[in-house]
C-alpha cells in the first residue's frame, strides 16, 4: 500500500490499478443494469473551512463496498468558506482534477504552476512521481465549491505535469474534457479513460456508445438525469458495464453531470 496526503490527515489508497466493479447498489431494469448511488449514501465531513461529500471511501470516511470505480478512486463534492483551503501536501501516482462550480479556486504547486480557476475550468495535474500543492478559496466574501477528482495512472513514476480545460465559447450537450489523446482539445490524461461533461438547458437526450470490456460512471450535479428508467438528481451516481447505446434525458431544468468512461 501507499500512502497519499489528502488535505485532511492521510488516506490509506492501494497504488496499483483499482478495479472496483458496481460498488453501489444495483437496479436491473430489464434492457441495463445499474449500480446506483444516491447524493445521500455518501460519506460527508464538515470541518468548518470545508463541508465535504465523499462518494468513494476518503480520509475517515471508509466504507469497503465503495472503493472506486475501474480506476476511478475520489469524487469529493467540496464546499470551500471564505479564505479555507488545503494546505501544501503531498501526491503521487495519480491523476487528480478538479472542476470549479462556484467561486473561485488558487491552485499552486510544486512545477511552478499558479492559477486561479473560474466556474466551469478543469485543472488536471499528474502526481507522477510526486508533487506538492496547495488549493485555497482567494476569496475572503464568496464559499468555492470544486469537484476534487481521481483517477490511477495507468503507470507508476510518470513525469508530473499539469494542464487545464477551459470551456468553449459554446458548448455541446456532451463535450469531451480529459481524454488519454487530448482530443478535440481536453486534457491529456495517463489512463484509459475519457470524461465527458453533459450540460443543457433544457430536456434532451444525450447518446454514447459503450464499448465491450469499458463502464460508464455518471455523476449528476446540477438538473435531473434518467438513464435506463431511472432518474437521477444532484449528486446521485450511476454506473454499468453492458456494451451498447446509451440514452441519458436530462430533465425540463436541463441538465449538468460528469461521464467517465473507462477501461
Amino acid at each position: 500500500m501507499a500512502w497519499y496526503a489528502c488535505g485532511l490527515g492521510i488516506s490509506r489508497i492501494g497504488a496499483g490499478r483499482y478495479d472496483q466493479r458496481m460498488t453501489a447498489s444495483h437496479t436491473n431494469t430489464g434492457s441495463h443494469t445499474l449500480g446506483i448511488r444516491r447524493a445521500a449514501e455518501r460519506g460527508h465531513a464538515n470541518h468548518g473551512w470545508l463541508e465535504s461529500r465523499h462518494t468513494f471511501s476518503f480520509a475517515d470516511y471508509y466504507d469497503p463496498a465503495q472503493m472506486g470505480f475501474r480506476s476511478l478512486r475520489v469524487i469529493n463534492d467540496d464546499r470551500v468558506a471564505p479564505g479555507g483551503g488545503f494546505p501544501t501536501h503531498p501526491h503521487r501516482d495519480m491523476e487528480i482534477f478538479s472542476y470549479v462550480l462556484e467561486g473561485s479556486l488558487a491552485h499552486q504547486d510544486s512545477m511552478g504552476n499558479q492559477r486561479v480557476l473560474k466556474p466551469g475550468e478543469i485543472q488536471l495535474m499528474r502526481a507522477g512521481t510526486g508533487v506538492f500543492h496547495s488549493e485555497f478559496n482567494p476569496s475572503k466574501t464568496k464559499p468555492a465549491r470544486f469537484l476534487q477528482i481521481w483517477i490511477t495512472a495507468a503507470e507508476r513514476g510518470l513525469e508530473p505535469a499539469y494542464t487545464e480545460w477551459t470551456p468553449p465559447a459554446t458548448l455541446t450537450a456532451k463535450t469531451v474534457v480529459i481524454s488519454p489523446d487530448g482530443r478535440d482539445g481536453s486534457a491529456r490524461i495517463a489512463q484509459d479513460a475519457s470524461v465527458y461533461l453533459l450540460r443543457c438547458e433544457t430536456a434532451e437526450t444525450i447518446r454514447h456508445n459503450l464499448t465491450n470490456g469499458r463502464g460508464i460512471w455518471l455523476h449528476v450535479i446540477r438538473g435531473a438525469a434518467t438513464l435506463a428508467g431511472i432518474e437521477l438528481l444532484p449528486g446521485d451516481a450511476a454506473s454499468i458495464e453492458e456494451a451498447g447505446l446509451l440514452e441519458i434525458q436530462s430533465g425540463s431544468d436541463g441538465l449538468e453531470a460528469l461521464m467517465f468512461d473507462l477501461a
